[in-house]
């Protein structure tokens, strides 16, 4: 695990965790959102109109993050008092670089909310227990854990505040 532009890298370490599966299990680039009541549903261009998917979705129950968090399975991370941006990246991926700066930024200017970034490829149980499907994806997470959004893709600071100001 890195510090690294205000954000939390979680990456695996050599021998330790997770095994890394199949080339190309996680889907790198696009802009879809999930949203409630469509489990893993995908839809196209929502960020573009500043939309960004509400309620917890994925591949079968709910993930509980507070666990995930406190079991030291992703390092010496902790929730944000107020929130957290989990994001999952990978490696070359362009999309998660631009995610990354502007969920530094807003982590910056929000106090209380944290930015976490997990490198998907180290960490494949985990991605798809999350049912995360293409990177950048970002998961809202609320102060106990709980998810309450998440958005695939690049989306803007505007977007990414506004969906924070919906969920504090």
């Amino acid at each position: 695990m890195a510090r690294e532009g205000g954000a939390t890298h979680v990456r695996e370490r050599d021998g330790e965790g997770e095994s890394v599966g199949e080339p190309g299990a996680v889907r790198r680039g696009g802009a879809a959102e999930t949203g409630a009541g469509e489990p893993g549903a995908v839809g196209s261009g929502a960020l573009e109109s500043g939309a960004v998917g509400s309620g917890a979705v994925g591949n079968g129950p709910a993930q509980d993050w507070a666990r995930v968090f406190a079991s030291g399975a992703l390092g010496d991370v902790r929730l944000g008092e107020r929130a957290t941006l989990l994001q999952f990246s990978t490696a070359f991926c362009q999309p998660c670089r631009a995610t990354r700066r502007v969920l530094d930024q807003v982590a910056g200017l929000v106090p209380g909310v944290a930015h976490v970034e997990i490198d998907a490829e180290d960490h494949l149980v985990l991605v798809r227990t999350a049912g995360i499907e293409a990177t950048p994806t970002v998961l809202f997470l609320d102060a106990s854990g709980r998810e309450v959004r998440r958005a695939s893709g690049a989306p803007r600071r505007d977007q990414v505040l506004t969906a924070l100001a919906r969920m504090l």
